[in-house]
């Protein structure tokens, strides 16, 4: 018996070894896998993450279009996440968007009480399940003056997910900084490269024509990517010997 129970013990823990972490992503729009991606040109910057890791981890992207830090979790997504967390797992936290949205009840929240109340509670839910947390702030929408200057859409939020890293001592990528840094250098023209700004009858997915300064063409979620690694091969998480 007491070698049976012994090499069951054996067997659990190379079992156990042997598991592949995985990488969960929550958040919105901006984040999420979008249908039809051989014929749709919106891309979340989530999406194409796979590509740039090893196969040494698992990705699952569970972020969705519309969703806030409130709603996210009353509508019981972060439930599957958070029922399937173990030791050694990543979760990407970036929620902000939908925040703002005052006329929605389901998705608004005040910036420096329920806003932050929920990113701390993600943290704190994610690192209980030996999992760990990266916080980010959302992307920048391309909102262009007349004379050319970049302006913030989203005021206070990002402001707090930078005051919950910090006090939490979370792992942080601020993807404001970084995609505004984009945006400025391609300028108020090209940067449309980086979204959706299609003429009438210049894509077959937007027949009407299309300009949405907030979502990602494949360039724009490839480069977002692009940036969020370069970052996080920095923060010495564990999650940078995955990346490609």
């Amino acid at each position: 018996m007491k070698k049976f129970l012994l090499l069951l013990s054996v067997f659990i823990s190379i079992m156990t070894f042997a598991q592949k972490p995985t990488l969960f992503l929550i958040g919105d729009s901006t984040m999420a896998n979008k249908e039809n991606p051989d014929k749709n040109p919106e891309h979340g910057w989530g999406q194409v993450l796979p590509q740039f890791f090893k196969t040494g981890i698992e990705i699952q992207n569970h972020a969705m279009n519309g969703r806030s830090s409130k709603s996210f979790r009353t509508e019981g997504r972060w439930d599957k996440v958070e029922k399937q967390l173990k030791k050694g797992d990543f979760v990407i936290i970036q929620f902000g968007h939908n925040d703002q949205k005052v006329k929605d009840s389901t998705k608004f929240t005040n910036p420096y009480t329920q806003y932050r109340a929920n990113l701390e509670r993600y943290v704190n839910e994610t690192r209980a399940k030996g999992a760990t947390p990266i916080l980010m702030t959302s992307i920048v929408r391309r909102d262009f003056t007349e004379n050319g200057v970049l302006v913030d859409t989203h005021k206070e939020y990002p402001l707090v997910v930078r005051m919950v890293a910090n006090d939490m001592k979370v792992a942080f990528v601020d993807l404001q900084l970084l995609t505004e840094q984009m945006e400025i250098a391609y300028g108020p023209e090209k940067s449309k490269k980086l979204h959706l700004h299609y003429k009438e009858g210049e894509d077959p997915y937007y027949p009407k024509g299309k300009d949405d300064d907030t979502h990602l063409s494949t360039l724009g979620a490839e480069s977002v990517a692009k940036l969020a690694l370069k970052d996080l091969k920095t923060l010495k998480t564990g999650l940078e010997k995955y990346i490609k």
